[in-house]
């Protein structure tokens, strides 16, 4: 990960003051790394360890810094990681543009990888990840989305960009079709679990751990598992409230949503729809060897259960 982080200061460096200034605001904060780290641990697990895999790490985590640009403005969120978004200290222009910076320049780095099908894959998943965003715009407001809808968005918006870290390493090390199969199935259960504990801590969590304000998606208007979950199981009077607070981004519901996710179980039964896709990525790993690698891909797994930020 030290190398990874030599790579991306390196590929930040720009001519553009206000482009080096904005992408490092938003590197540095930190973050889980969760994205390039898959790769290497995949890669580790395959038994690849060209240099490339650094290069690999740093081109999946500007892509995930990009959405991140973005989805702030279109959130309009103030907070992220602890502190004021890039929006919202650098202002809405300067966000979008230098997100713009960050796509392309992991584009200049897929060619480094002088193979075909990983600038395919990075493609296909920048692609698609777009396609979640407008998804989720479109359901923004939408009391009556349903599980399916849900996932759709989430296994585009998010789970995505994970299958492609883990398919990566998997093209990378020249595995055959099921092993690289397999490693994409990881990435995306993976990445879905991780989506679905984030939207239960948007009701669950504390603001101080998350680096967020709770409450977040509702004000954006979000229909989430915890809520869908609420309203199939919540008497008709608490079901119209969550309903109204949905369509109309009521922050002043808030505390009632929240005794009424608590109330029905939704709360848990949220965690338990992730469990089965932690379950699932586990499942996955059968076709790895034993190794210290394939060990901390299980435990990333298991562990992500345990998540309160």
């Amino acid at each position: 990960m030290a190398e990874v982080d030599r790579v991306i200061a390196q590929r930040l460096d720009s001519g553009v003051p206000l482009v080096s200034t904005v992408s490092q605001y938003i590197i540095s904060a930190g973050g889980k790394r969760i994205r390039p780290a898959l790769v290497l641990l995949m890669s580790g697990a395959l038994g690849y360890q060209d240099t490339q895999r650094h290069n690999l790490a740093a081109i999946v985590e500007f892509i995930h810094t990009a959405t991140l640009l973005h989805d702030d403005v279109v959130d309009e969120s103030t907070l992220r990681r602890g502190r004021a978004t890039a929006n919202e200290s650098f202002g809405n222009p300067a966000s979008v543009l230098v997100g713009d910076f960050l796509y392309s320049r992991a584009f200049q780095m897929m060619v480094d990888s002088g193979e075909m099908r990983v600038m395919e894959v990075l493609a296909d998943a920048t692609n698609v990840i777009a396609e979640g965003e407008v998804l989720q715009l479109m359901n923004m407001h939408d009391a009556s989305l349903d599980e399916a809808g849900y996932l759709r968005v989430i296994r585009s918006k998010t789970a995505k960009l994970f299958e492609a870290s883990t398919r990566l390493a998997a093209i990378m090390a020249r595995s055959t079709p099921e092993v690289e199969a397999a490693c994409a199935d990881y990435g995306q259960a993976l990445g879905t679990a991780f989506q679905v504990i984030d939207d239960v801590l948007d009701y669950d969590g504390d603001a101080q751990e998350l680096g967020k304000n709770l409450g977040d998606d509702l004000r954006e208007g979000k229909n989430t598992l915890p809520l869908i979950i609420a309203m199939q199981r919540a008497p008709e009077q608490e079901r119209l409230i969550i309903q109204r607070a949905i369509e109309n981004g009521d922050m002043e519901a808030l505390p009632d949503i929240v005794r009424i996710v608590r109330s029905t179980g939704s709360l848990e039964a949220t965690r338990s729809s992730a469990s089965l896709e932690a379950e699932r990525a586990i499942a996955a790993l059968h076709v790895l060897a034993p190794s210290p690698y394939r060990d901390a891909l299980h435990a990333l797994a298991a562990q992500l259960l345990d998540r309160r930020s």
